[in-house]
C-alpha cells in the first residue's frame, strides 16, 4: 500500500494494572491487530504477550530516575509511526487519562492532524485495592475517595498538592506514586487532621501474580518501609476502609 499521502491513527489504549483479564476487549483487538505498539514500563508481561507478533514493538516506559524515552520524543514517535502505518497503539499502564499523561499525548497529536482514539482502562487505583480486599467505599465506613497522585511533575498547573486540606475533606485516599514522599505525605495528612492512627494500605503490582500488601498505620508505615523493604510501584490506600482487608482478602490461588 502505499501510504505517501495517508495518515495512520493512534491508539491510547488503557492496559489495565497488570492482569490481562482486566483489559478491555476493544484494546485486545487492537493489540492483535496492531502495526506498531508503544508501551509503558508498567504494562505486564502477560498483556504484551497479546501483542500482534509482526508488529513493531517500542519500549517507551518511564520509571523514576530510568526514563528511556522522553515524553516530546514519545509524542514525535507516534507523529512519525502515523505516517508509516495504519494502526498505532500507544498501550499505557492503567487508564490513559488516571495519571498517565493521555490527555497531553491527545492533545498534541491532534494538534498534528493525526487521528486519534482513547480505549479507557481499568485503573489501579481502583483494581489493586480491590484485589487486597479493600472497597474503597463502604455503606458503613466511607462515602467518599479521593484519588491523588504522590509524584508531582516539573512545570504542573498550580502548586503542590494540599495534602492537609484532602486529609479534611476525604474519608479514603488513594495515592498513586506516593511511595518515594510517603514521609512527607504522612506529615501533611496528620497536620490536616487524620490521626496517626489512621490504617494505610501499600498494594504493590496490584493484580498481578507477585502482588503483596504492606499494612500499617500513618504512624508506623515509614518505618515499617523500611523494615520490609517495600518498593514501588505501589498504590496507598489511607482510611478506616482499609481495616476490611482482614475481612475480605482471599488467599493467593
Amino acid at each position: 500500500m502505499n501510504r505517501k499521502n495517508c495518515v495512520g491513527k493512534v491508539y491510547l489504549v488503557g492496559a489495565g494494572p497488570g492482569d490481562p483479564g482486566l483489559m478491555t476487549i476493544k484494546g485486545k483487538v487492537l493489540l492483535e491487530c496492531a502495526d506498531v505498539v508503544i508501551y509503558d514500563a508498567l504494562v505486564s508481561p502477560a498483556i504484551l504477550a497479546v501483542i500482534n507478533p509482526q508488529a513493531e514493538k517500542i519500549d517507551a516506559g518511564k520509571r523514576m530516575g530510568r526514563h528511556s524515552k522522553l515524553q516530546e520524543e514519545t509524542t514525535q514517535l507516534l507523529i512519525e509511526k502515523a505516517q508509516e502505518h495504519a494502526v498505532i497503539v500507544r498501550l499505557k499502564g492503567g487508564d490513559p487519562f488516571v495519571f498517565g499523561r493521555g490527555g497531553e499525548e491527545m492533545a498534541d497529536l491532534i494538534q498534528a492532524g493525526v487521528p486519534v482514539e482513547v480505549v479507557p482502562g481499568v485503573t489501579s487505583g481502583i483494581a489493586a485495592p480491590a484485589y487486597a480486599g479493600i472497597p474503597l467505599t463502604h455503606r458503613l465506613y466511607s462515602s467518599s475517595v479521593t484519588f491523588v497522585t504522590g509524584h508531582e511533575g516539573a512545570g504542573k498547573y498550580r502548586p503542590a498538592i494540599n495534602w492537609q486540606a484532602i486529609a479534611q475533606g476525604s474519608e479514603t485516599i488513594v495515592i498513586y506514586m506516593g511511595i518515594h514522599n510517603i514521609a512527607h505525605i504522612v506529615e501533611q495528612l496528620h497536620l490536616g487532621g487524620l490521626s496517626l492512627d489512621t490504617p494505610i494500605a501499600l498494594v504493590r503490582w496490584g493484580t498481578r501474580p507477585e502482588q503483596e500488601e504492606l499494612l500499617a498505620t500513618l504512624g508506623t508505615i515509614v518505618s515499617r518501609i523500611a523494615e520490609t523493604g517495600f518498593e514501588a510501584p505501589a498504590i496507598a490506600v489511607i482510611g478506616a476502609v482499609v481495616n476490611l482487608h482482614q475481612v475480605l482478602s482471599q488467599p493467593k490461588s
